[in-house]
């Protein structure tokens, strides 16, 4: 069922085959996180989905007119809230998720960490995947080649998200700290943090890194048009530096 209009949606022709839909969105209820969906047309026809936001009525338009959904991405265990929205509305799309995720009775087409490693699911030509399984929340970085565009779930942040709140009244600033960054330090020890295994996180790392995004669109906060090289370089540094 297709959800209820939401007013501050953001919707945002990014290229001409990435469009994306931001939102204001509360992590605990009260840290401004904000939430995006990213959608992707291949040259095929077909349309990825990175789904971390409502499909609601302005999301489906928008979306169908890029083309058919053929996938339906969770980006780690915990972006699973609105797969089964999705995949109601797009029964034909596959579904793919990551280890100990929880499908909610959507069955999954897929999911990286149970299948094998080199399992391809179709998109693999033109938006390239690296499993991040040393990441706690076992998240996936997907590379789209043509436009150099790297999409992460929580792989990276930026905030404050001022993109996703700017039809909002509330405000974008973080608590206490202000901002989380890929420039700041307080982003390198969170990344490192939440790496569950060094060696592991230090070669998916380097697998981005050697990709060469110009841009980074993630689920929180604004998009990083330009220099998403050295952003990355950046919030990874802890681990290069091993």
């Amino acid at each position: 069922m297709v959800a209820a209009d939401i007013p501050e949606l953001v919707i945002r022709e990014v290229t001409s085959s990435i469009t994306t839909f931001s939102k204001p969105f509360a992590r605990y209820g009260f840290v401004p996180f904000g939430g995006r969906t990213t959608a992707i047309r291949l040259s095929t026809g077909d349309v990825w989905v990175l789904a971390s936001t409502p499909l609601t009525k302005d999301t489906k338009e928008a979306i169908d007119k890029m083309g058919p959904v053929k996938w339906i991405m969770a980006g780690d265990m915990v972006h699973y809230m609105y797969l089964a929205q999705f995949k109601e509305e797009y029964p034909e799309a596959k579904v793919i998720g990551v280890e100990k995720m929880k499908s909610e009775g959507v069955e999954l087409a897929g999911a990286y960490g149970v299948d094998a490693p080199d399992t391809k699911y179709g998109f693999e030509d033109e938006i390239r995947a690296v499993y991040f399984s040393g990441f706690k929340n076992k998240d996936v970085a997907w590379f789209h080649v043509e436009s150099k565009t790297l999409v992460v779930a929580d792989l990276m942040f930026n905030l404050p998200a001022n993109e996703q709140y700017s039809k909002s009244k509330s405000n974008p600033r973080l608590p206490i700290f202000g901002s989380l960054t890929p420039w700041g330090g307080i982003h390198k020890h969170f990344v490192w943090g939440l790496g569950e295994d060094k060696a592991a996180m230090k070669r998916d790392a380097q697998t981005v890194l050697e990709w060469g995004p110009e841009r980074i669109i993630m689920c929180h906060g604004d998009v990083i048009e330009t220099d998403g090289t050295k952003a990355w370089a950046t919030a990874y540094s802890k681990y290069f530096s091993q």
